[in-house]
């Protein structure tokens, strides 16, 4: 079964005639006819039901037509996409965990594009959704980090999916508070001083690991724990309610991260930030450019930027 063939079902229903359809599609009768009896017969079925007044489909051919219209319709998407284009369109997608950083870089790359058409896309998602994205190039680059307790299983399903790992900055965990939280007048904070503090944490789905965890210390009982699914949720929470999480120590004032401050935790527990990308794929102009852009943010941070795989 070929594309072609599909499309020549298509222009005969359309045109209720073989002879007619033979002359939209510029093909002699005999051989449009000889292309769709080849396909009745390696389908084995009889598609259509041949009369004086017309052609039309039989009850195997009106299935047949249900499952074969949802492939012509992703084919004329195609068509429509790259072949009628008249304007270059831009597309890029970035899959990532929380982080004030993607965001920033990503609004910047959006600015200093001069086209009349794009298709951006920023996935703030669970961990696994990451690597899902990847692996089916529903994203180019996705941003996580690796530490000593992920790292195994993380690699893992890097190795799996064909997906590689690039370091960018190794970061020192931080309590992030609200600045009105009697703990933000500390110059560093323990785990101790945060046990009646309600934990608040990103959601991962119903494959709910510790390891694709987005803070640090996953195993750690809570007396006090929320779960939420964005990033202005969560502050809200540290707002509203004196909760606290854990992450990398970069806040944005620009993303109105304003009200929260990133207090150093007490704990030997580096995390290393990377970016992930398929194997087999060859990063964009546009994906370059953002890598760039992330790399500027992060370095204004104070981080230092390392290039090496992880």
């Amino acid at each position: 079964m070929r594309i072609k063939q599909l499309e020549y079902l298509e222009a005969v229903i359309q045109t209720g005639s073989i002879n007619e359809a033979a002359k939209k599609l510029y093909l002699t009768q005999p051989s449009l006819s000889s292309a769709i009896h080849s396909l009745e017969k390696e389908m084995g079925i009889k598609i259509f039901q041949r009369t004086n007044t017309g052609t039309t489909l039989t009850v195997d051919g009106r299935e047949f037509m249900n499952y074969a219209n949802q492939i012509l319709d992703q084919v004329h998407l195609l068509d429509d996409r790259f072949k009628k284009q008249q304007a270059q369109h831009q597309a890029f997608a970035v899959s990532a965990q929380h982080y004030a950083f993607v965001v920033n870089a990503f609004v910047e790359l959006i600015k200093n594009i001069n086209t009349p058409s794009y298709k951006f896309t920023l996935r703030e998602t669970e961990t696994e959704n990451i690597f899902k994205d990847l692996r089916s190039f529903k994203s180019e680059l996705g941003i996580l980090y690796i530490n000593n307790f992920n790292k195994q299983v993380i690699n893992k399903l890097l190795r799996e999916y064909k997906l590689t790992f690039t370091p960018l900055f190794v970061a020192k965990p931080h309590v992030f508070i609200s600045r009105y939280n009697p703990l933000a007048k500390r110059k560093s904070i323990a785990l101790d001083d945060l046990v009646d503090l309600p934990y608040l944490s990103f959601e991962q789905g119903e494959d709910n690991s510790f390891y694709f965890s987005e803070e640090i210390q996953s195993t750690l009982n809570h007396q006090k724990e929320i779960k939420v699914s964005d990033r202005a949720t969560i502050f809200n929470l540290m707002v509203g309610l004196n909760g606290y999480t854990i992450s990398s120590g970069i806040i944005s004032s620009k993303l109105n991260d304003d009200k929260i401050v990133a207090i150093p935790l007490q704990l030997n527990d580096p995390i290393t930030l990377g970016v992930v990308q398929h194997s087999h794929a060859t990063l964009s102009q546009l994906g370059q450019e953002y890598l760039r852009l992330l790399k500027n943010h992060i370095r204004g941070y104070g981080f230092k930027i390392i290039g090496k795989d992880y």
